[in-house]
């Protein structure tokens, strides 16, 4: 069992997530709203939008006017998300408002594979090199590897640290041929599979093999693990979690019609403060920005602290 780390870095992801999802249409002036108000709670990485075709993903049309639009604040990282050169082009007109960093996408679930991009795993690891290039190019590192479906697939069932670890394995070697230093993997739980046991095998596995880049956990809350899979990967040292806001966003693939999406902003750094992990995060100030965008959204959001508080602002009235 490693030290527990004692500060965590929580990359925000409820912008992108929750927008790219919702049925909407949320108003830019909303998104922009919700961007600014996150950037004022010591949130440091913000993921702000997607830059995808808008007749697939139709929440992001006003992908542009939304990046344009805010305010940027000094000290914080706002990121987006591409899929391929266009997206990376229209990202790259940004780049004196965003961080561009480019990652190499890997799934440990072939079927999820075909599934989510109709593609084999060797035709993804293809589109991998020709991806990495096309950041090389533009002047963007690569510096990150993501494997999804890491801890277990609803197409294909279970999947073992040996799969994620031959899925690494290919995009170190992407990385090695292209000359790209990593210095981050990223394990996604995207479709709710993880455990706290399957936590602990499948980091372990991964450190042991390769000790040096930080590992990051992307959970999902799909059956309510969420917390205690954070938890396990607390106590594991890993220090490095993405998040949204209020729960915002989902799952298209999770299998059933509103299933959670990513583990809760505030949860996550509640569950840090009551393990005396720093984040630089104002939770009082976060649950309010939850209920900002429960406000925005129009329904109610899984995060449970907008409608329950904080400990302490409960401590601070019994005292």
């Amino acid at each position: 069992m490693a030290d527990l780390p004692s500060r965590v870095d929580i990359h925000e992801e409820g912008p992108r997530e929750g927008f790219q999802i919702e049925p909407g249409p949320i108003p830019t002036a909303d998104k922009i709203r919700l961007i600014e108000a996150l950037a004022g709670t010591g949130l440091r990485h913000i993921q702000v939008c997607s830059f995808v075709n808008p007749r697939l993903v139709p929440g992001w049309a006003d992908a542009e006017a939304t990046v344009a639009g805010f305010r940027p604040r000094e000290g914080v990282h706002y990121t987006a998300l591409w899929f391929n050169a266009n997206g990376l082009n229209r990202a790259l007109a940004f780049r004196d408002r965003l961080t561009l960093n480019g990652s190499i996408s890997l799934s440990a679930s072939e079927a999820f594979t075909r599934r989510n991009l109709n593609r084999s795993h060797a035709e993804n690891v293809e589109a991998m090199r020709r991806q990495t290039a096309l950041h090389q190019e533009a002047g963007v590192p690569v510096t990150r590897i993501g494997v999804m479906a890491a801890f277990g697939c609803n197409f294909q069932g279970d999947i073992r640290p040996e799969d994620v670890l031959r899925t690494l394995a290919d995009g170190f070697r992407i990385a090695e041929e292209a000359g790209a230093t990593i210095t981050d993997v990223s394990l996604a739980d995207t479709m709710g599979w993880a455990t706290p046991p399957r936590i602990e095998r499948t980091v372990g596995a991964v450190r042991e093999r390769w000790p040096g880049p930080r590992l990051s956990l992307h959970l999902h809350d799909t059956r309510g693990l969420a917390v205690a899979n954070a938890h396990a990967g607390l106590r594991l040292g890993v220090s490095r979690f993405d998040s949204t806001v209020g729960g915002l966003g989902g799952c298209p693939f999770a299998g059933q019609k509103g299933a959670a999406g990513n583990i809760c902003t505030e949860e996550l750094v509640l569950l840090c403060e009551e393990m005396g992990i720093g984040t630089g995060i104002d939770l009082d100030a976060l649950i309010e920005v939850g209920r900002m965008a429960e406000s925005i959204v129009g329904h109610q959001l899984p995060g449970e602290l907008i409608h329950a508080g904080s400990l302490n602002a409960f401590r601070r009235r019994a005292a």
